[in-house]
């Protein structure tokens, strides 16, 4: 996507191929092709359109209805924050005062578009022109471009100081490399996105889910936050923003906050299993989730919860425990042949083998469905079998 192309979509004319190309995208490639070429359209403003439509339809799930007005790429729309955790962001940054915000690495402006609907001004920064471009352009679909101030620079030559606040988001993928593991590989480079705090007191990082507990800085609160079971990042707020050591996030279901260093008691495996949300095994909070139902460990290092009776909790899956044994293929065979399983959940942790391996190992047969669960208990692999949920 090239500035020019953008603002060919922009265009009346843009705006009508866009149009079409929502009508025909879901069907063959060709035909729909065929279909905005008859309409008159050239070959480029036909391809761009159509592009758009297909990004536009996947983007719903991240955007909602906004989705239908705003422009895309497909990394950006990979790399875009959720518009409800966005719009939780945004909402904690008004709370605290935050008048006008210093948005590094604004991708498509996913995060400045929420700050701006809570009257935010922000000043939003990417270094890649056609990003840009795009983030202008999504600011004005949004009627949000009186509060939002898009330019193309690097992030390391902004006056941060000038802001109430910042928010960083530094790139973690390298073009031909994929995705970036290492922080010192981030761009900006993670000695200026660490720096900011010192900086600009009330700072946000968005970052990996994977992201070292040790790179918080000090005083900072450490925030994991999971959509629909799927943990999407973490977030450093930094300065009178922190507001717990650890927090694990479960947006439209709950928060749980704690130190991130208390130690679960261990004890035998009970009569209900309980699967934590990722957002709370990465956050360290697994002890205080336990605590919070009166649950244990039957290993210390393994972050499965069990307790003996039912607990309701937002926090984690929760299954009955119907066996209990030593990990053996020739004796979950024979179970699972006697009870004519031939549908198998299998989850893991603090096993290294292979769940579809496994199931072709296990030769299933039968009318019925159970769970698996392979892990360790007291430091000794361990299978259980779970009623299916």
């Amino acid at each position: 996507m090239t500035p020019e192309l953008l603002a060919l979509l922009q265009t009346p004319e843009g705006a009508r191929a866009l149009a079409v190309a929502a009508e025909v995208g879901d069907g063959e490639p060709l035909a729909a092709a065929s279909a905005l070429r008859a309409r008159g359209f050239g070959a480029e403003l036909a391809a761009a359109a159509l592009t758009q439509a297909s990004l536009r339809r996947r983007a719903a799930m991240k955007f909602g209805p906004d989705a239908a007005g705003m422009f895309f790429t497909r990394n950006g729309l990979e790399q875009a924050t959720r518009a409800v955790v966005a719009e939780r962001r945004a909402a904690r940054l008004a709370a605290s005062g935050v008048a006008t915000l210093a948005d590094l690495g604004c991708g498509l402006g996913s995060d400045a578009l929420a700050a701006a609907r809570q009257g935010i001004a922000v000043y939003a920064v990417d270094a890649d022109p056609g990003t840009a471009a795009l983030a202008a352009a999504n600011a004005a679909a949004a009627g949000l471009a009186e509060l939002i101030t898009v330019t193309c620079a690097d992030a390391t030559t902004v006056e941060v100081e000038k802001f109430d606040a910042v928010f960083a988001d530094p790139a973690r993928r390298q073009t031909g490399r994929g995705r970036v593991f290492d922080p010192k590989a981030y761009s900006p480079p993670w000695d200026f996105v660490a720096g900011l705090a010192g900086r600009v007191p009330r700072t946000v990082l968005k970052l990996a889910p994977g992201i070292d507990h040790a790179l918080l800085p000090p005083g900072a609160e450490g925030e994991w936050v999971s959509v629909g079971g799927d943990l999407v990042e973490a977030a450093f707020w930094c300065g009178p923003l922190a507001s717990a050591p650890r927090r694990a996030t479960l947006v439209g279901l709950g928060e749980l906050t704690g130190s991130g260093v208390e130690r679960a008691p261990v004890g035998p495996v009970g009569a209900w299993f309980y699967d934590p949300d990722p957002a709370v095994v990465r956050s360290h909070l697994v002890a205080e989730f336990a605590a919070g139902i009166g649950g244990r460990l039957a290993d210390p290092e393994i972050a499965y919860v069990y307790t003996d009776d039912p607990v309701d909790t937002p926090f984690a899956r929760r299954l009955a425990v119907t066996d209990v044994l030593p990990f053996s293929l020739k004796r979950l065979r024979a179970l699972f042949r006697e009870r004519g399983v031939g549908t198998l959940e299998i989850r893991k942790r603090g096993s290294a083998l292979v769940p579809d391996q496994l199931r072709k190992d296990l030769k299933l047969s039968g009318p019925h469905a159970a769970g698996l669960v392979l892990t360790r208990v007291d430091g000794a692999p361990t299978a259980l079998v779970t009623a299916h949920s």
